[in-house]
């Protein structure tokens, strides 16, 4: 694998603020890098950042990625858009425009600054697929029209402007699909499985599963998929993606609640509803291609990655007075 292309210099970091910007952020501030993060603070919090308020290598720039930013920088990493159901169904066309003018704006400037760039694509490319585990050949099997299709097809149209941009004006653009992650800084309330498990059995209330919870996901840890997105911003121009990027290891979604009942040890149980439209009963990356172009396969197990996780969201779920949204996705 080659040594990365752009050294210590400025990085840009579209939608910062968040749960894996930030952790981001973190890593290349550690490297040496200059970071400017660039979130509009829709699902980002400034909480995740203001660890770094008294860095000098670290700037803060409140902007949509929606209209166009002009700033030099020598690198673009692309995580800008809300990427949980409750959040991205929320506002719909605002979804769309984040995926498809966002990346049409960050491209631009990669264009004009003749830049490499990457981009935070998503296992919801594929859907609900009828290829298990999904490789990155699959076209995919995705509702145009359903209530996540705003997030699913934003980010296909995304994945469309990359390779296009690519092929037409010679940018190095990387791309890589990202499949169910979690960690610290989650949102507490974003409807996402790991989270609202985690936080439901710290409050001592019944967890949630939607269906039987016989559906699958693979979860991989925030410190691990951070190390693959660096490795992939640090191959050279040859290597574009799309690469899948997660955890081979596949539970169920009961699999996990009673986990996390275990570890948490309160009065919590498990109660279900049926299954949102459209939600995908398999999700299992094959990840055979960043293992051989990368070097990198995940290293946390489920079961330390939970208990960090848990370590995290006793703090929050103990500062944070009002109640949190009940409204929960199986993701």
């Amino acid at each position: 694998m080659s040594q990365r292309s752009y050294g210590r210099r400025r990085v840009l970091v579209t939608g910062g603020a968040g749960f894996l910007g930030s952790h981001l952020i973190d890593r290349l501030l550690a490297r040496g890098d200059e970071v400017l993060c660039v979130d509009n603070l829709f699902t980002g919090d400034k909480s995740n950042i203001d660890h770094l308020a008294g860095n000098p290598r670290f700037e803060f720039m409140r902007h949509d990625v929606c209209f166009p930013l002009f700033v030099e920088v020598d690198a673009i990493f692309n995580l800008a858009c809300p990427a949980s159901p409750i959040h991205y169904q929320h506002d719909p066309v605002q979804t769309t425009k984040t995926s498809v003018h966002g990346a049409i704006n960050m491209l631009g400037l990669a264009k004009r600054l003749k830049v490499p760039i990457f981009q935070a694509s998503t296992s919801e490319v594929y859907g609900d697929p009828s290829i298990h585990p999904q490789p990155e050949a699959y076209w995919g099997n995705v509702n145009p029209i359903g209530p996540r299709s705003c997030y699913d097809e934003g980010k296909r149209c995304a994945e469309t402007l990359f390779f296009d941009y690519r092929r037409q004006h010679a940018i190095n653009t990387k791309v890589a699909r990202i499949f169910n992650t979690y960690g610290p800084r989650m949102h507490a309330s974003d409807g996402r499985v790991v989270s609202n498990f985690i936080v439901q059995a710290l409050r001592g209330e019944d967890i949630t599963i939607f269906g039987d919870g016989s559906q699958t996901r693979s979860f991989c840890f925030c410190d691990d998929l951070i190390e693959a997105i660096l490795r992939l911003m640090d191959t050279g121009p040859d290597v574009s993606g799309p690469i899948n990027i997660g955890n081979p290891c596949e539970f169920t979604i009961r699999e996990l609640a009673e986990l996390v009942l275990s570890k948490v040890d309160g009065p919590s149980r498990l109660v279900t509803q049926p299954l949102p439209q459209d939600d995908p009963l398999q999700r299992k990356p094959d990840i055979t291609q960043a293992r051989q172009l990368l070097d990198w396969e995940p290293k946390v197990e489920l079961d330390e990655g939970l208990d960090r996780t848990i370590a995290y969201f006793r703090k929050v779920v103990g500062e944070d007075a009002p109640a949190m949204a009940q409204e929960v996705c199986v993701v």
